[in-house]
């Protein structure tokens, strides 16, 4: 039972594949034989990915190369004997590892709930019985039972339908439903032609099928497409490309500047060996900005929670930051950028065209010709089309419980029902006296009814088939001879805008003949074309402005369906994407070299006739560019190019729990619109990121200045290591995380994507960091010797220090709310959190002053009143300086800006 899976099941005739899986059509298989395999082939489910322990995540955030140094630190103390240091150090690092992981794990929980890519039940044939059963315990052999709504459980061979049609762009990317027959098929027949299959996971649109289960879990099409997933590489965010540059850059200058001190201290000043290691420490755990990973999981966090309050679910919290840095989002067509709702847009008679208002299935719009509202009882042509298309119809409308209009039946049959329900006044609904449903071995469907006391036969079905078989055509002054090449060309005409057209016509029998069943035969001769009907699945409206953010910010924007050419094109020039003129086919990029592709990739931004594979060579091929790519998608053929991806976003609704579990990102709502938002509070989180690094480095550089300094003079150090442990965590974990509240800076999204090679700290970063840290280290050393020359206890100039530092950075903290724009402007107030953790701050540092305990463990003692003020003057001289600074950068920066424009204009 094991090499079955892996026949061409659709080429076998049905008999073959009863016998191979030995089992029978009407009966199914024994419930006896049914349990023995389900402990063979195990559930019909797909296999989880590997777990990783909850051990192992949280030491995880253990890897970091600063991190390693800080426990390297905590190693030397304790062989010092220094066992309150030691402690310390240790707890920091785990406050560090647990922030990260109770974030981490906060995001992953988000998700739950929105699960639900298999079908919870399946109607079998067991023992001569038919039963419910959970889909999960579906094997190979069992009949299954399919009618219009049901989701498909596993993959089957159909032996039986009836007008059965199946929604697959889950699997495929096809918009419309694929009808399905029983016959057998060439062995090379590609997924999208195999007609006689239904696969794992897709929708039953109309009709009634049987079929007998040839693959379950992990064997189903979707089961394969998974495990390729399995296999894609993932790439790296630049988030955490930069900070890993960042802190091994940040680590060989530490232990670089360690190696000199204590070379210099042990070789040129007259240091006890013990004491100089502690000194060198200090200067370790001084320069390393410990706090920095900590409030990098607490701003990301933030920027979770804020998207899962606009319905976008992050699963992993530097997605949010690479987000910002997105420069090209590649996008699924079906039910992303469009509805998935088919939707008839115009009518063509022989005298007119109309234009029909309203999109999806509700039933709000109208019938116009020349943008007013047509009287359907003043245009007979018009009255029988709709009367056709309304009867001649298997398709039902209504409203769920949530009060939306959904149709059951076929998306074709159903967007002609609202056509109808569009008109004026309403279309009559007539009994049918007989129906030939449709079939796709001669394209249309008829139904006779009677109208007026005289039996009429309603046929609609492919243009190409009725044109084949019409005699006349319908005008308002009565019956012309047809004209096929006028239809046709008319045909092609809106092809071309990207509408797919159906053809109606209709018959009128003699007065006093009558039929009683109706047959092929009838119509053979005598019909009469009514018109055809455009039908498009249209796009969202909310998706249009979505990508004109997307253009203005400098994000390309991509589409990337299974749809044909010439619909993806008019489409795509409906929502702002492409020319409607230029675009690549699967075959086209099939027969490219990558160096060919990565050019392509770039130039087009309408591909259609994709496979999965298509799609992920197009995401690797615009990587291989420098783009930093998203990749947007409901269906199981996203899965593969969505996990390749900088950022996969996936659907939460329509999407399949495949490409949930690729992507980075789920759109609770499926609203491509999501995604701009999702893009405008990475670029913040970015930004706030930025303005964090640029406020906690000034801390490390003015203690690492402080301490070199104390070692190169030979005098007592001003910090204890634990002091310098409290004034970075106070600063960073408890000020910095203010700035993870500010709003957007303005033009924002006006700004390009950012180059993900840009280094984290620009130059003027550098130049700012080196600026305060000096101003800051160079002011408290003054002042630190100054309080020593005088005769101050060592504990009390600790603490005056210690104060100094932390609370100048307090004042800097409002330098730093805006890069270069000044403190004082209309956004003051508009952050609260900044003065809330200005009050903590001030509270803290009362309790390390004046709590006993906290004396006991950080060194410090209790002062008075009056030396506030030095750590007051401190922060205001801080403050002024900076806003200065900035003023100047401000001047130089719009001068060039100034200069560049006239520069422009003389060109």
């Amino acid at each position: 039972m094991t090499k079955e899976r892996e026949q061409a099941w659709h080429a076998l005739e049905t008999t073959r594949v009863l016998e191979t899986l030995e089992t029978d059509q009407g009966d199914g298989l024994s419930v006896e034989a049914a349990a023995k395999r389900l402990e063979e082939h195990g559930r019909n489910e797909l296999p989880e990915g590997e777990q990783t322990s909850v051990v192992l995540k949280f030491f995880k955030h253990f890897h970091d190369v600063l991190i390693y140094i800080l426990l390297a630190a905590a190693v030397v103390t304790a062989l010092l004997g220094h066992w309150l240091d030691t402690a310390v150090i240790v707890v920091v690092a785990i406050v560090n590892a647990t922030i990260g992981f109770v974030q981490e794990h906060r995001a992953e929980k988000a998700l739950e709930g929105i699960k639900n890519m298999l079908s919870l039940e399946a109607n079998v044939r067991r023992g001569g019985e038919t039963m419910e059963v959970e889909a999960t315990d579906v094997v190979p052999g069992d009949i299954v039972l399919l009618k219009a709504g049901d989701k498909i459980p596993a993959d089957l061979r159909l032996f039986k339908t009836s007008n059965l049609a199946v929604e697959e762009s889950a699997l495929t990317g096809e918009s419309t439903a694929v009808e399905k027959g029983t016959d057998a098929l060439a062995e090379d027949a590609v997924l999208g032609d195999r007609t006689n299959m239904a696969f794992s996971g897709t929708t039953v649109a109309s009709g009634t099928g049987r079929g007998i289960v040839v693959a379950t879990g992990r064997h189903t099409e979707i089961g394969k497409i998974n495990k390729s997933i399995a296999e894609v590489e993932e790439m790296q965010t630049p988030l955490l490309k930069q900070t890993s540059r960042f802190g091994k850059l940040v680590s060989i200058v530490i232990v670089g500047l360690a190696a000199l001190m204590f070379a210099f201290g042990y070789l040129l000043r007259d240091y006890e060996t013990g004491e100089l290691l502690l000194s060198v420490i200090g200067l370790a755990v001084a320069a390393i900005p410990e706090g920095l990973p900590a409030i990098l999981s607490i701003i990301l966090a933030i920027g979770v929670q804020n998207m899962a309050g606009r319905n976008a679910i992050v699963r992993n919290l530097p997605s949010v930051e690479t987000l910002g840095a997105v420069s090209v989002i590649c996008s699924d067509k079906t039910g992303t950028l469009t509805r998935n709702e088919m939707t008839v847009t115009s009518i063509m008679t022989h005298d007119w065209e109309y234009s029909v208002t309203g999109t999806g299935y509700s039933p709000e719009g109208e019938i116009q010709r020349d943008e007013e509202q047509v009287e359907v009882s003043e245009d007979p042509v018009l009255a029988a089309f709709l009367r056709c298309v309304k009867n001649c119809n298997d398709a039902s409308l209504r409203k769920d419980e949530e009060g939306h209009w959904v149709i059951q039946g076929d998306p074709t049959e159903g967007c002609l029902i609202t056509l109808a329900a569009k008109a004026d006044t309403e279309v009559p609904e007539l009994k049918a006296a007989s129906k030939i449903p449709f079939d796709s071995d001669y394209k249309y469907m008829a139904v006779l009814t009677e109208q007026d006391g005289r039996q009429v036969i309603y046929m609609k079905g492919a243009p190409d088939r009725l044109f084949d078989m019409a005699e006349q055509q319908l005008g308002a002054d009565g019956a012309v001879s047809f004209d096929r090449e006028a239809w046709e060309d008319r045909m092609r005409e809106h092809a071309r805008q990207g509408e797919r057209v159906i053809g109606v016509a209709m018959k009128e029998l003699p007065e006093g003949e009558t039929l009683g069943e109706l047959t092929h035969d009838d119509l053979q001769e005598g019909l009469t074309l009514l018109g055809l009907a455009g039908i498009v699945d249209p796009p969202r409206e909310e998706a249009v402005e979505a990508i004109r953010e997307c253009i203005s910010a400098g994000i390309q924007v991509k589409m990337i369906t299974g749809d044909h050419k010439e619909t993806a094109m008019a489409i795509g020039q409906q929502l702002g994407i492409g020319d409607g003129e230029a675009g690549l086919e699967g075959k086209d990029i099939d027969g490219m070299s990558q160096e060919e592709l990565a050019e392509a990739a770039q130039q087009y931004h309408i591909f259609a006739r994709t496979s999965p594979q298509n799609k992920l060579q197009l995401v690797e091929a615009l990587q291989s560019k420098g783009k930093i790519c998203a990749m947007t998608g409901d269906g199981v053929n996203d899965a593969p190019a969505l996990k390749r991806a900088d950022v996969g976003v996936a659907m939460g609704i329509k999407g399949t729990e495949v490409s949930k579990d690729a992507s980075e990102m789920v759109l609770a709502d499926d609203n491509f619109a999501t995604i701009v938002k999702a893009v405008k509070e990475g670029r913040r989180v970015y930004d706030n990121l930025k303005k964090t690094i640029l406020f906690i480095l000034p801390t490390n550089g003015a203690e690492s200045f402080l301490i070199m300094a104390s070692i190169l003079l030979g005098t007592m150090m001003p910090l204890t290591p634990v002091q310098i442990l409290w004034v970075n965590m106070v600063t960073s974990v408890t000020v910095s995380l203010a700035l993870a509240f500010e709003r957007m800076e303005p033009q924002a999204m006006e700004r390009p994507p950012r180059n993900p090679k840009t280094p984290l700290l620009s130059g003027y970063y550098i130049f700012r960091i080196l600026f305060v840290s000096i101003i800051l280290g160079g002011g408290t050393l003054a002042m630190t010797m100054s309080l020593l020359d005088q005769g101050y206890e060592q504990a009390t100039v600790n603490t005056v220090t210690l104060h100094t530092i932390v609370i100048a950075q307090m004042f800097h903290l409002f330098n730093c709310r805006s890069e270069l724009g000044q403190a004082f402007g209309p956004g003051f107030f508009s952050n609260r959190a900044v003065y809330i953790v200005s009050g903590l701050l001030i509270l803290l540092q009362l309790a390390i002053t004046y709590v006993p305990f906290m004396n006991t463990i950080f060194g410090t003692e209790p002062i008075a009143l009056s030396y506030w003020t030095f750590p007051a003057l401190m922060g205001v001289a801080i403050f002024v300086i900076i806003e200065l600074e900035k003023w100047i950068t401000r001047t130089i920066v719009r001068r060039r800006a100034d200069a560049g424009k006239e520069t422009a204009l003389q060109a």
